[in-house]
C-alpha cells in the first residue's frame, strides 16, 4: 500500500508546471549557433515549423535561408541583390520577400526548391509575411494608392485584396491560423493610430491597445490567440500583449520600458523581447528574448547554461515543441541566429487514469 507521502510526492509530480529553471543542475534549453551564409553578415530567424527546420535571413544585404538538416540553404533572391524569409509550414513552404533584378521589393513562395514571385496588389511593393498548412499566404502590398493586406494560395494563382479594414486606409497581415483566422495591423483613419486587428472569416475585430495610441499584432496560434506590442499610458511604454477571450493582458517587461511578443504556440507560450536596462551612455534599452510561460514572463538569458557565452537578444517564434528561435550575440561576439530547444520535457497539468 502507498503511503501518504508517496502520494503527496507523486501529486507534487503529476501537478508540476512548465519547468522554467534548473532543475538537478539541468538547464531548461540548449543553443545551437545557425551560422550565417558568409562571414561578412550576421543572421537572424524569423520561423521554425514543427520539423524545427528555420527560416530567416543574414543581416543588411544577406540572402533568404533555410536551415534544415544541420545545414543552413541559401534560397537566393529574385534577382535582387537581397532576400528575407519571414515564415515556413510543415510541408517546408517558406515565404518572405525579395529584391527583384528590376529594383522592386516582391513577395515570394519557395516550394520544391523553386522562388516565385507573387506580384502585387497593383502597386510596386510586397511582403509575404506567414503561410498555414493548407499553403495561404499573407503579407501585405501596395495598391495604386494605399497599403493593404493580402491573403494568397496557388490554387487561386493571385492575391486577394482584404480591402480597407475598419474603415482605414492601410492595413497588413502578419501571420494565419490554420483556420484562416489572420492578425496584423490597420490605420482606422488616415492620420490616426495604428491598431492590431483579428480578422476570424468573417469580420474583423480591433484589439484595442493596453491605454495608449498604437498597437500591433504580429503572431497567431490555432486558438486564434494573438500576441504583439501595444502602448501603454506611459511614455515610453509598449508592452508585450496577449490577446485572448476577447481581452488584452499585458505581458510586462524584464525591467526596462518596452517589450513585444512576436510568436505563440498551441499551448500559449509567448516569446518576444523586452528591454532590460537603460543604457545610461547611449539612452538605448538592452535588449533581451523572453519567454512568457504560467502566467510569467523570463529571460531567457537565465534558462541557458552560463558556460555558453551566449546574449540572446530578441525571440521570433516558437513551435508546438517547445523550440524557439530569434537572434543575439554569439561567445565570438558575432550576431547570429540561434535554435532553443528544450531539454526538460513538460510533464501533465494533471494527472490522467490515475486514483
Amino acid at each position: 500500500m502507498k503511503t501518504p507521502g508517496y502520494i503527496a510526492a507523486l501529486a507534487v509530480v503529476l501537478f508540476m508546471p512548465l519547468v522554467v529553471g534548473n532543475v538537478l543542475g539541468q538547464v531548461p534549453y540548449t543553443v545551437t549557433d545557425l551560422g550565417a551564409l558568409g562571414e561578412i553578415f550576421g543572421s537572424d530567424a524569423y520561423g521554425i515549423n514543427a520539423k524545427g527546420q528555420v527560416v530567416g535571413s543574414g543581416d543588411f544585404a544577406g540572402h533568404a535561408f533555410l536551415y534544415s538538416g544541420g545545414k543552413m540553404i541559401d534560397l537566393g533572391t529574385l534577382g535582387g541583390p537581397s532576400s528575407i524569409a519571414y515564415g515556413i509550414n510543415d510541408d517546408g513552404q517558406v515565404v518572405g520577400w525579395s529584391w527583384t533584378k528590376d529594383n522592386k521589393m516582391h513577395a515570394f513562395l519557395y516550394s520544391s526548391g523553386k522562388m516565385t514571385d507573387l506580384g502585387t496588389l497593383g502597386g510596386v511593393s510586397s511582403q509575404a509575411k506567414a503561410i498555414n498548412a493548407k499553403g495561404q499566404v499573407v503579407g501585405w502590398s501596395h495598391t495604386s494608392r494605399d497599403s493593404h493586406a493580402f491573403v494568397y494560395s496557388r490554387s487561386w494563382g493571385r492575391m486577394i485584396d482584404f480591402g480597407p479594414l475598419l474603415g482605414g486606409t492601410a492595413n497588413e497581415a502578419n501571420a494565419i491560423n490554420d483556420r484562416g483566422q489572420v492578425a496584423g495591423c490597420v490605420v482606422p483613419t488616415k492620420w490616426g493610430a495604428i491598431h492590431g486587428f483579428l480578422y476570424d472569416g468573417v469580420k474583423t475585430k480591433d484589439l484595442g491597445t493596453l491605454g495608449g495610441e498604437h498597437s500591433n499584432a504580429y503572431g497567431i496560434n490555432a486558438k486564434g490567440q494573438v500576441v504583439g506590442g501595444a502602448y501603454t499610458a506611459e511614455r515610453p511604454g509598449m508592452h508585450a500583449f496577449l490577446y485572448s477571450d476577447g481581452k488584452m493582458a499585458d505581458l510586462g517587461t524584464l525591467g526596462g520600458a518596452l517589450s513585444a511578443a512576436h510568436g505563440i504556440n498551441a499551448s500559449g507560450q509567448v516569446v518576444g523581447k523586452a528591454a532590460t536596462t537603460q543604457n545610461a551612455t547611449a539612452g538605448n534599452p538592452a535588449w533581451h528574448a523572453f519567454l512568457y510561460s504560467d502566467g510569467k514572463i523570463t529571460d531567457l538569458n537565465t534558462l541557458i547554461a552560463p558556460a555558453s557565452r551566449w546574449t540572446l537578444e530578441e525571440a521570433m517564434a516558437i513551435n508546438d515543441n517547445g523550440q524557439i528561435v530569434g537572434s543575439g550575440i554569439n561567445p565570438k561576439g558575432k550576431h547570429r541566429a540561434f535554435l532553443l530547444t528544450p531539454t526538460l520535457q513538460t510533464l501533465p497539468s494533471r494527472a490522467v487514469g490515475c486514483r
